[in-house]
């Protein structure tokens, strides 16, 4: 069971997962005026570092 669980983990569904995930967790923070988590930002393929260059 183990490698069903890698292989999901590790594929598709695993990478749609966690990008839905992060996407929300970085949504919430902007809507709540906090600095998202630089895992998160990473996940979406944004640069934590210039992230907080970005102007609203």
């Amino acid at each position: 069971m183990s490698t069903i669980r890698n292989s999901i983990h590790a594929g598709f569904l695993g990478r749609a997962f966690a990008a839905i995930s992060a996407a929300n967790s970085v949504s919430a923070a902007v809507e709540a005026g906090r600095r998202p988590r630089a895992r998160d930002l990473k996940e979406l393929g944004i640069d934590p570092a210039s992230f907080g260059q970005v102007i609203r």
